[in-house]
């Protein structure tokens, strides 16, 4: 069975969060560093998923704020 690569996991997991409403509209995400712990990655596998999510959008990054999950779209 294919190893999942690293970002696609960490992708999937703040999905399933999302999804299941620990992370609801508005929430801010942890840090690059908190999810770099809790995942056991460096930052780049961490970031790489946020941009995945931001594409699909899921999450908003703000310049000096963090990422956010983003309100739902009516």
């Amino acid at each position: 069975m294919p190893r999942i690569p690293d970002r696609q996991r960490i992708a999937q997991d703040i999905r399933d969060k999302i999804a299941s409403g620990e992370y609801g509209p508005g929430a801010k995400l942890p840090s690059l560093r908190e999810m770099s712990a809790q995942y056991g990655v460096s930052a780049e596998p961490v970031r790489s998923a946020l941009l995945i999510l931001q594409s699909e959008g899921l999450v908003e990054g703000h310049q000096g704020k963090g990422v956010f999950v983003a309100e739902k779209k009516a």
